[in-house]
């Protein structure tokens, strides 16, 4: 049986809003039985090991990857998954001081390298590396998710440094999966596209969670069709069959 070891995310890990304990105050997370990860493993027959992690950026996933190091070893593939976190900013600091400079968890060059080493890792280890493309944002939930609890000077405040439009954080998303597409032609490996799986629907925020970044259950749906659709037909994943 072929033997895949993933790293990445909460998105990778099926995390979904817990719609039954949340309310408008506060949001709770939960984990998602029948995530992408599940549905392609049940469905190509394949060993699937998920170690996603809420809240990882690459900086996690070297870690992670130290601590995994026979999985990654004794898999045929590994699948990465990161981004979403990278670009995330810390969204109460830029509310307290909205005029000063503030950075992401890894800028967008830096992420790059990082993720090069990453996938120097992989294949130092024997496995070959597979790049997941990010899920789209829907901006208007996650500007409400992160200003949750804020008040309306403060709300304002993050919106002024975002340049007066919410749309501002999903182009600056966009930017971090440009940079795995590059990866992937670079460095000769597989990008399985999973994007452009949610922007062809009517409304993809459809398959999102109210906090508008995570994948609900359609979403995973969605991705796990787009990763079976990709591996059963592209022969650079000949490895992974």
């Amino acid at each position: 049986m072929t033997k895949i070891s993933a790293f990445g995310d909460s998105v990778l890990r099926g995390v979904v809003i817990d719609r039954e304990t949340s309310d408008d105050s506060r949001i709770k997370y939960t984990f998602l039985q029948n995530n992408f990860t599940s549905l392609c493993a049940d469905r190509l027959g394949m060993e699937i090991l998920n170690y996603g992690k809420f809240g990882s950026t690459v900086d996690t996933g070297e870690k992670m990857l130290d601590r995994h190091i026979a999985s990654v070893r004794n898999s045929d593939c590994t699948l990465l998954e990161f981004g979403g976190n990278d670009c995330d900013y810390n969204w109460s600091a830029i509310a307290d001081s909205p005029d000063s400079k503030h950075c992401p968890n890894n800028d967008p060059n830096t992420f790059s390298s990082k993720y090069r080493k990453l996938i120097a890792s992989v294949r130092a280890l024997g496995s070959k590396p597979v790049l997941l493309s990010l899920p789209p944002l829907d901006s208007d939930r996650f500007f409400l998710h992160v200003t949750r609890g804020m008040d309306p000077k403060r709300k304002n405040a993050v919106l002024r440094w975002l340049g007066g439009s919410v749309g501002t954080i999903s182009t600056w998303h966009e930017l971090y999966n440009l940079q795995l597409f590059k990866l992937g032609n670079v460095l000769d490996i597989p990008v399985i596209d999973i994007t452009s799986a949610f922007l062809s629907r009517l409304n993809y925020r459809d398959y999102l969670c109210e906090d508008g970044i995570h994948p609900n259950e359609a979403g995973h749906s969605l991705i796990a069709d787009a990763i079976c659709s990709c591996i059963q037909v592209q022969p650079s994943f000949s490895l992974c069959l």
